[in-house]
């Protein structure tokens, strides 16, 4: 895999190369942190829909539409990003009323959370998830913080993860037991790997890059100004 170093640039969508349309991030680490970055930079020049599949708790500052197709048009009208979502159990949103195939017909981009992992960076996935809209471009989330830890302390669904990998709970996640887990799932695609935020994290998502050697790997630090640490193409 051919190494293409960005450090400390800003624009991850650009990086990313996020496309028009429906764009799912499951696993853990960060979806939240990716979904508002992303829709912050792509608004500026687009109309953006935030939204899930599951359950997110409603984003702050962003005007909330829980009706149909014509208040989310409206509402985008006046303000180039909105988030859509119906009223869930203890003040949390779920999907919206409007199918997501819709709602790509409203907005430019529609950046969907359809994953939950207990704000673990690490995750597995049950028969039933993650919940992906069809036709969406899927990203997956990985949380450095993660790296050495064990599985029982660091992963979502630890039996689940555990068993994926022919180990036991109590093994330690290294870079390269993180890439196959993440292949068991979406073997060819885009990967984040975040909370990289010093030179030793760096080194252990360049790691994980060289497990997964199929797709783009971008390590970041989402919640710095200047995010991007490096990314490995094909």
């Amino acid at each position: 895999m051919r190494s293409i170093l960005f450090f400390n640039r800003t624009n991850v969508a650009r990086a990313l190369e996020i496309a028009p349309g429906v764009t799912a991030l499951v696993g853990s680490g960060g979806k939240t942190t990716l979904m508002l970055r992303l829709a912050r930079e792509l608004s500026k020049s687009a109309r953006v829909v935030v939204a899930t599949s599951t359950r997110i708790r409603p984003p702050e500052g962003i005007p909330l539409v829980t009706g149909g197709a014509g208040e989310i048009a409206a509402a985008l009208a006046e303000n180039p990003l909105v988030c859509a979502g119906s009223f869930a159990q203890e003040g949390k949103l779920s999907a919206p009323a409007v199918p997501f195939r819709e709602l790509a017909g409203l907005a430019d981009y529609v950046l969907v959370e359809a994953d939950g992992a207990r704000r673990l960076p690490l995750k597995a996935h049950a028969a039933h998830e993650p919940v992906i809209p069809g036709g969406a471009r899927v990203i997956f989330v990985v949380g450095a913080s993660g790296f050495g830890k064990t599985i029982s302390m660091a992963a979502h669904r630890p039996e689940i993860y555990a068993a994926k990998l022919g180990v036991g709970p109590d093994a330690a996640v290294t870079p390269e037991l993180a890439a196959r887990a993440v292949q068991a799932y979406l073997p060819g695609g885009t990967v984040v790997v975040n909370q990289v935020d010093d030179g030793k994290t760096l080194a252990l998502a360049e790691r994980f890059a060289a497990a997964y050697a199929t797709g783009a790997v971008l390590a970041a630090a989402l919640l710095e100004p200047r995010a991007i640490k490096a990314i490995w193409r094909e």
